[in-house]
């Protein structure tokens, strides 16, 4: 295959940081998809001197190594990041950051964390499924790949899960990215480098607890890292306050969405882009962002256990405990789920919620989305270009989306629309899901659809269970804020999906994250 001139351009730019040679060791048979790897890497290597092409023939075939070349000993040319697909689309950028770390250019790591890696012991081989349409798969092939540069004792290979579909069909893998260490299931779903360090270096949490343990009191505490949050911690910092996240995920639900074309002013961007926007622009103030940290418990001071009489405390999954004058809550939500039977039995079997990283799977496949507002007419339009079929199933009399989205979803020759249809059982065979069953709500009839693939789409819960007796909740169990944002729990505010507010929208959820910081600067000067 031949790189567009632009996407050429662009590489050539990025070659020339090359700063020591390194080799692209091809194991390739006869298919067509092993001759398009050969071009692509015959065209690379001609691109510059520092990058040899050679052939191998003890590797999964078709793939492609990236190893150090002359100058360096036998073990360290043994660098361990292998494509076993042809790393473009979304993975592009992971192709050329591989060549690049490989090459000697620095990574964009900490001194401690690069410390942190090169000193893991044991033998860790990962293999990364992918389609090359998953938005979150790049975060996790990147992650492994900076891993198996540093250290020789980690190995990664991407694999295309539509180049070896017999490999996805026999270990049942139904969602990506799927990450599996050495042969068993490692993870499902989007992982950064911190995360998948907790879990492979067995002394991190505590550490990381009793590093966070030590630290001094906030005036303001945000937790949740999306863009209310991320709004919230800017403001409050700009106001001269000590100013924390703590967030689970940094980016929230946003990373997980694909089109974003209503953010005034941006034209059209995604959400892992805008993502990588908010935190660029928080880490340009005195924030200190605490990722991949999950708060289980907020309490008032001078209740229950908290002896500080003027901070809040808020306890971590990991024990550790932070201190803050104010805090802003901006937890967000999460995808709605359907509450039938089969529904947790077969997530990843072939349940789904994001039709854009787990729909490539499906190909030429039936399958159905539950759902008929904009999300789900959005995932149907989107599946029906390369599965089988979809059958849109809708709860109401009629599609509650957008009449242009509805107007093309009625143009797809292999999309069934199902109206007054209630979602009652996800059947399987123990192994993965071959159907869903649901009720004619107009007739009362019970009606089996056989299928390979579900993906909800009914909307957001908020993520308030750990707040429940804390703060006052409304019947949808959404934070209940007033004017200021201000919670019934004194110091305490909140922004965003996760509360009262109307319309859960990303400019919105900004906005609102704005007001909860200076919300928050009022609390303090006036107390």
């Amino acid at each position: 295959m031949a790189l567009e001139t632009g996407i050429k351009t662009q590489l050539q730019t990025y070659l020339a940081m090359l700063r020591e040679p390194i080799v692209l060791a091809a194991s390739l048979d006869d298919t067509p998809a092993a001759k398009e790897m050969h071009a692509l890497l015959e065209e690379i290597a001609g691109m510059s001197d520092k990058i040899t092409l050679v052939m191998e023939d003890n590797a999964r075939k078709p793939s492609f190594a990236v190893k150090r070349g002359a100058g360096h000993s036998q073990a360290q040319r043994a660098v361990g990041v292998r494509f076993a697909g042809i790393p473009m689309g979304h993975e592009f950028t992971s192709l050329v950051l591989a060549l690049l770390h490989t090459g000697g250019h620095p990574m964009k790591l900490e001194a401690e964390k690069i410390a942190q890696i090169a000193a893991i012991e044991g033998s860790f081989h990962f293999e990364t499924y992918i389609s090359l349409s998953c938005h979150n798969c790049p975060d996790v092939v990147q992650a492994m790949n900076m891993m198996a540069v540093i250290n020789p004792n980690i190995t990664h290979v991407m694999i295309d899960g539509a180049l070896y579909q017999d490999e996805v069909a026999a270990k049942e893998i139904m969602s990506v990215p799927t990450t599996y260490l050495n042969g068993a299931i490692f993870g499902a779903g989007r992982m950064e480098l911190d995360e998948i360090l907790l879990k492979i270096d067995s002394g991190a949490v505590a550490r990381e607890a009793k590093k966070l343990d030590a630290l001094a009191p906030y005036d303001v505490l945000v937790v949740g890292g999306g863009p209310a949050g991320a709004s919230a911690s800017i403001y409050a910092a700009r106001k001269g306050f000590r100013t924390g996240i703590v967030a689970e995920r940094f980016g929230g639900q946003v990373m997980d969405t694909l089109a974003i074309e209503n953010f005034i002013s941006v034209k059209e961007t995604d959400g892992p882009k805008l993502v990588m926007a908010l935190e660029e622009h928080v880490k340009s103030y005195d924030v200190e962002i605490m990722n991949l940290q999950r708060v289980v418990a907020i309490t008032e001071p001078g209740k229950e256990g908290n002896k500080n009489k003027d901070l809040i405390e808020l306890k971590l999954e990991s024990g550790a405990t932070l201190k803050s004058k104010t805090v802003i809550l901006a937890t967000g939500a999460r995808w709605r789920e359907l509450n039938v039977p089969g529904e947790k039995e077969y997530r990843g079997k072939g349940v789904a919620y994001c039709p854009h990283c787990d729909g490539p799977l499906f190909k030429g496949k039936p399958v159905a989305v539950v759902g008929g507002g904009n999300s789900g007419v959005e995932a149907a339009i989107d599946l029906a270009n390369f599965v089988g079929h979809v059958t849109l199933l809708q709860f109401d009399t009629e599609l509650k989306a957008d009449a242009v989205l509805q107007k093309k979803l009625r143009t797809l020759n292999n999309v069934t629309i199902v109206t007054s249809a209630q979602t009652t059982e996800i059947t399987g065979d123990g192994h993965k899901m071959h159907g869903l069953t649901y009720t004619d709500r107009v007739t009362g009839e019970s009606k089996h659809l056989a299928l390979d693939g579900v993906f909800v789409q009914i909307g957001l819960v908020p993520n308030t269970d750990w707040l429940k007796g804390a703060v006052k909740l409304s019947k949808f169990n959404e934070v209940e804020i007033n004017q200021h944002n201000a919670t019934s729990l004194p110091g305490v505010f909140a922004a965003g999906d996760v509360t009262t507010t109307p319309y859960k929208q990303i400019i919105i959820a900004m906005g609102e994250g704005a007001k909860a910081a200076l919300g928050a600067f009022d609390y303090i000067i006036r107390s």
